[in-house]
């Protein structure tokens, strides 16, 4: 059964690796059936039982401000880099405009005469993306209306039944899609809306996930756990550093621990009925700390990694990478939102963007549905902030991630075997060091090398009878 698994991870890893392979080479996910959640309620999974490990991208514009040409080289790219699910606005106004200069609702709510608008209108151009997106096996996280726009009194309870209707009708075949209802906002603004439109889509569609994204830190969980139409749980751990203390309002971290991002998740997963979690927002790569002054230090790609693996680790069903540049695609030549230099294509070249791919590669190498958060295997007195580790283990393998190679004690008698295989791996490019074996007991790793925010990398332990990986091994 070992060699089979070893087997199935070696496959999966080929498909996940960058590659220019031709779009009929591509491994389409939904050809296991379509998503739904795992009998454990903490992670997805195709309806046949394989997982579904999500690494998301906040592609939020792109049905607003690239052409099909620039919208094949994006998703072609995102493919290759291993994302699995981009994040659009559906719409970031009422109406919106695409690139074609088509509005998206040219009657309003209205959508009867929606095909008139011919090959370029607004509706048939994200009809080409969804499609785009289905041949390169990627799923589009659909934020139906930004929250923003509902806020503000642009759509009413009435017209998010003909909106829902509309969209549930239009896309309810595509294999491709997930709803996401809200949009950077609060549930408790105008909830009866949201409400609304969560269950005109599900009534018609009650295929695909449906989820809510919401206002920066905080979590869908705070209003909408025990809703029949939440599948799984998004929060957003927002923009800010440890010392920007203007909160958001937020019950699952206090404003001094704004970069926490693996509270939400150990909240989140103690809350019953269990739902999976994951931060659809994150800091952005190239984005100013603190979101709105560009005179502040920009995160960077140590940052989006720490924030990646700190909520992976703590327990989540995958992670949403998000650049500024990206985001909002910006085309260069200019000054862009938020202080944004970089064009969106350069921003696909960032080491941020590009190294996901070996955090996926990671979860997905190690028996699936199993894993847990467990902080237990960090023996002693964890460390606060960026010295704090966060584990993460099955049966018989573990994983520590540190974002500082500070010495931290790690105590192997937590997963089985008498003696352990031990390795380093890299998050900035996936390679992996041997570093022996060690019979059962506590152990001081880490602190060999440069220490300090920035220095991350991910210690593993396996069973030594187990072969996920093999000493000889240098990558994944």
């Amino acid at each position: 059964m070992k060699h089979l698994f070893a087997t199935f991870v070696a496959l999966l890893a080929a498909a996940c690796a960058p590659s220019q392979q031709a779009t009929d080479d591509v491994v389409l996910p939904w050809k296991h059936g379509p998503l739904c959640v795992s009998p454990n309620g903490r992670y997805l999974q195709h309806t046949d039982g394989t997982p579904f490990f999500w690494l998301g991208n906040t592609g939020w514009l792109l049905p607003e401000r690239l052409t099909r040409e620039e919208a094949d080289y994006f998703l072609e790219t995102c493919r290759e880099a291993g994302y699995n699910v981009v994040q659009v606005q559906t719409v970031n106004g009422v109406p919106a405009r695409n690139a074609y200069g088509k509005l998206s609702m040219p009657d309003g709510f209205d959508f009867s005469r929606i095909e008139a608008e011919g090959p370029d209108g607004y509706w048939q151009h994200m009809d080409y993306i969804i499609r785009k997106a289905e041949q390169e096996g990627i799923y589009i996280g659909m934020v139906c209306i930004w929250g923003g726009l509902v806020k503000s009194g642009q759509m009413n309870a009435a017209q998010a039944v003909s909106y829902g209707t509309f969209l549930a009708n239009r896309y309810k075949d595509s294999p491709n899609i997930v709803w996401i209802i809200g949009g950077d906002i609060r549930g408790d603004v105008q909830t009866e809306v949201w409400e609304t439109l969560a269950r005109t889509i599900r009534r018609i569609d009650p295929r695909h996930l449906m989820t809510f994204h919401p206002f920066g830190r905080t979590s869908s969980a705070t209003w909408f756990h025990h809703a029949d139409w939440l599948d799984f749980n998004m929060f957003q751990s927002g923009h800010r550093r440890y010392d920007q203390l203007r909160g958001d309002g937020d019950d699952a971290a206090q404003a001094s621990q704004a970069e926490d991002n693996w509270r939400y998740v150990e909240v989140g997963l103690h809350l019953q009925p269990t739902k999976p979690i994951l931060d659809a927002e994150p800091s952005y790569e190239e984005i100013p700390q603190g979101l709105h002054d560009p005179e502040e230090p920009w995160w960077k790609a140590p940052d989006v990694r720490r924030y990646a693996y700190w909520s992976i680790f703590a327990g989540a069903c995958g992670h949403t990478y998000g650049h500024s540049s990206i985001m909002q695609m910006h085309p260069g030549g200019s000054i862009g939102a938020y202080g944004a230099r970089k064009s969106w294509r350069e921003g696909l070249q960032d080491d941020g963007f590009n190294q996901m791919q070996y955090l996926r590669r990671l979860i997905e190498t190690f028996p699936y549905f199993e894993r847990v958060g467990d902080q237990s295997v960090i023996a002693g007195e964890n460390g606060t902030r960026y010295d704090r580790a966060i584990a993460t283990r099955g049966s018989d393998y573990l994983l520590v991630y540190t974002y500082t190679n500070r010495p931290m004690q790690i105590d192997l008698t937590k997963i089985s075997g008498a003696t352990k295989h031990v390795w380093w791996y890299s998050p900035t490019n996936g390679t992996l060091t041997y570093v022996g074996v060690f019979e059962n007991g506590i152990y001081t790793f880490g602190g060999d090398g440069p220490t300090g925010p920035a220095h991350d990398r991910v210690l593993i332990a396996t069973d030594r009878q187990t072969d996920y990986l093999s000493p000889e091994q240098t990558a994944l």
